[in-house]
This record gives structure tokens, sequence and C-alpha cells, in this order.
């Protein structure tokens, strides 16, 4: 009997999980085995991440169980290492590895799928990486909304103005989705949460935004982007355009134009880059780091390897003119997913290919609650019916009917309560009170 193929997927994004279960559902028994390695057993639908940050979706609605949703699939939980593929072996680290000591282990495939994704663009920032906080996981999400709530505490019981200012002071660097999003969200959030404090109004909170190019979100077209700069600085956002952060040293934030401010907040959202797997790879890259695409997803000059996503330099070929490559965003990966797991199974049936073609349709972005823009099919919106139209969007987008109905039940819940803005920092490290307890003999109880 003829060896059934192994198809070997390295990520559980957009595109790995996507295409799994695209081939999942269109493979024949016994014609191949799907093998997806994932650092996490979850899928994060990011555009959610600000929702979740801002208490409006549960952190666990925001992630997709990979296990359970590739059913047909072997989900190996362990980060890629390494990709050989003149040997066609991929290397993978995992927590059983690391607890026997062991060696990576060496997974074997007969077809590749390359989609590890993007990870955060870091500068070298003086006092970045000491108290810089990401926003591109559920965790980073869950630990901003946490220490935002815990500023309060501190600012609300402090009697040293210094520290008051510094904490209801919130820098976020970058103006593009993701810096936008997380800053709409987590004001909104902050300046409600205020009113419960008997020593803090709104108004005494700080809010400022930092980019370094002349507009925020570019993506939403030059007058929905104007709009939006005008709509947070109504709200009295500090948004500085052309200005870079060139310094977070002693939690005070120092930026190209001068000015100083001292904050404990500085949220980092400032680009992404390819995920540092692709460099521990023999496949081609561009000069950007990413893996060499045809249109129809192989990977340039290299057989029974596919890429797609953030990892991936794709031609548009809607673009009208050669050099210009898809955007890294999850509409290009979504589709570009189920384009190249129908190319997969053409490979393994010797039929013809299809090239990835999509024209952008365009961009919708949230501003906090019932704040937003959109620029759809040519068509501007803004306002209510722009964030409206954000979350339909994204709620046919989020993948299982499980999610879509858990998280439209949590924002229909959402509009008949009020918001929850408990703090559960403690989450973090869930042992500090026993640590405590035995290191002291004081009992949890007695707190």
């Amino acid at each position: 009997m003829r060896r059934a193929a192994r198809i070997l997927v390295v990520g559980g994004g957009y595109v790995g999980m996507y295409a799994a279960l695209h081939l999942q559902g269109r493979l024949r028994k016994g014609e191949a085995e799907i093998l997806v390695v994932s650092p996490d057993p979850y899928m994060t639908y990011q555009p959610f991440l600000p929702e979740a940050a801002a208490g409006s979706i549960s952190p666990r609605h925001v992630v997709v169980p990979l296990r359970r949703t590739l059913k047909r699939c072997e989900v190996v939980v362990g980060e890629a290492t390494s990709i050989d593929h003149a040997a066609r072996t991929v290397h993978v680290r995992t927590l059983a590895t690391e607890e026997e000591g062991a060696g990576d282990i060496a997974l074997h495939y007969d077809e590749l799928v390359v989609a590890p994704g993007s990870v955060s663009r870091t500068l070298p920032v003086p006092g970045l990486a000491e108290h810089g906080i990401g926003f591109k996981t559920v965790e980073e999400a869950i630990g901003l909304r946490n220490h935002v709530l815990e500023q309060l505490d501190i600012a609300s019981s402090t009697r040293d103005p210094e520290v008051r200012d510094a904490a209801l002071t919130f820098v976020f660097v970058g103006g593009g989705y993701a810096g936008v999003e997380a800053l709409g969200e987590l004001e909104d959030m902050a300046r409600y949460a205020a009113r419960y404090y008997h020593n803090i109004s709104p108004d005494d909170l700080r809010f400022l935004l930092v980019e370094a190019t002349d507009r925020i979100l570019p993506e939403v077209g030059p007058e929905m982007g104007r709009y939006a700069l005008r709509e947070l600085r109504r709200r009295n956002i500090d948004v500085r355009l052309e200005t870079r952060l060139d310094s977070c040293e002693d939690r005070v934030a120092v930026l190209s134009d001068g000015s100083r401010h001292p904050a404990r907040t500085l949220v980092w959202t400032a680009g992404v880059r390819p995920h540092p797997l692709l460099a521990a790879t023999d496949l081609p890259l561009d000069e950007r780091g990413r893996i060499r695409c045809h249109p129809d997803l192989r990977v340039a000059g290299t057989e029974h390897a596919w890429a797609a996503g953030d990892a991936a330099a794709v031609p548009d070929l809607t673009a009208g003119s050669e050099g210009v490559y898809c955007a890294p965003n999850a509409q290009h990966a979504v589709r570009q997913s189920k384009v190249l797991a129908g190319n997969v199974l053409c490979s393994l049936r010797g039929h013809s290919l299809r090239d990835y073609r999509h024209a952008y349709v365009g961009s919708v972005a949230s501003l906090g609650l019932h704040k937003g823009v959109a620029h759809v099919y040519g068509q501007k919106f803004k306002g209510y019916p722009a964030w409206l139209l954000h979350r339909a969007y994204h709620l046919s987008r989020v993948p299982t009917f499980n999610r879509k109905a858990r998280v439209l039940a949590e924002w229909t819940l959402a509009g008949l309560f009020k918001r929850e803005i408990v703090s559960l920092g403690s989450l973090e490290n869930p042992r500090a009170e026993f640590e405590l307890a035995a290191g002291t003999g004081r009992h949890p109880e007695a707190s």
C-alpha cells in the first residue's frame, strides 16, 4: 500500500490553523496525515485583543483551542527551532524535552507549510526591555488590563504627587491598528473605572500616543485617518506625530521632540518583524527576512515547501505592478490559507495550482466603545456605524460557531450590565501567596 504523505504545518496562527482546517476537511481517507507544530495549544484571534484588555470579551473566548478544532490533525505543542528542508526535517523543542534534558525532537515530513507568523519589532531604546509592555498575545492584553487598573490603585493611595502623576500617565508607541485600538479601548475602560475612586477624576488620566510618521491608521485611508486623529484629540489624548521614543529609562518617556513624560505604563506596538525561526532555515529569504514565495504560495525555487501570512513575501497580483507584496494582515492570511491548502492537495494529486489573488477590500478599526472608523469597498464610515461594522466583520471572521456564539453573548450581556473593572494581577503569579505563607508562617486566611 502507498504510504500516506505527511504534511507538517509549522505555526498555529491564522495561516497554520486555517490551512490545517481546510486540509482536514478535504483530504481523502488515508491520503495524508497532518501534523501541526505550535508553541501554544490555541490560536489567538488578535483583532479581539483590545476588547479583551478592556473587559468586553473574556480572554478564553479570544482563543480557539487547536486540538478541539483540528480533530483530524496531530497537534504538537512546542517551539520549532530550525528547519532543514534538504533533509525534510523540522527540529522542535517541547516542554517534555526541556524536562527530560534531552535535545530537540526531529519531525520528518513530505510537504511543509511554514506559517510561524511574526513577533514584535523592538528597537534598541534604552529602558524599553525593562519597562515596555507588548500587545500581541492574550497574556499581554490581560496583563496590560491588570496593570492599568493597578496604576489607578497606586494613584488613589499615594500622597506623593510625582508617583500619582506617573501612575496616571499612559504612553502608547505606534499609531497602527494595534496601538490605536488598544489605546481607544483602554482609555475608555480606565476613564470609566476612575469614577469609582473617590480621589481620582477621569480628567486626571493622561494618555499619550507617539507615532513616527505623519499620520495614524494608514490602512483606513487619509480621510478616515484624519478623522481618527481628531476624535482621539477631542478625547484629550495627546497624539504626537513625527515623533519617536528616544528613551524610557527610570520610567521616564523621553521623546524626540525634547519632551519628558514620567509614566509607569509604556505600551509598545511599533510594528512586527518575521519570526526568528526563518533565519534558522535553508529556505530563500528576502531583504526583510521573509520567505520568498511564488504567487501560488510555493516557496520560491523549492519543491514541497509552502508559506503564507506574515512570514511570507507573497506577490500581490492585484497591484498592477511588480515588486509589490501582500500586506501582513489577517485579511490576506485567512484567504491565503485557503488557497495554500487547495494547492497542497492539488500538488499531492498531480493537478495544476492556483495563484493567490485578492484585492484589498478595506479596513475597519475601533476607537473604543461605540466609536470607530471604516473604509470598505470605497465607502467610508465613522462613529457608531463604523464601530458596529467593525464588530460585525470580526464576529463573522472569528473561527468556529462556538466562539461566535460566546462572543455575541458576551457583547449582549455587556450592553445590559456595567463594565467589569476588577484587576486580577495576582493571576500572573498564582503561587505568591502560598510561597509567602510557606516562607513566613503567615496563613492566607489570616490576611
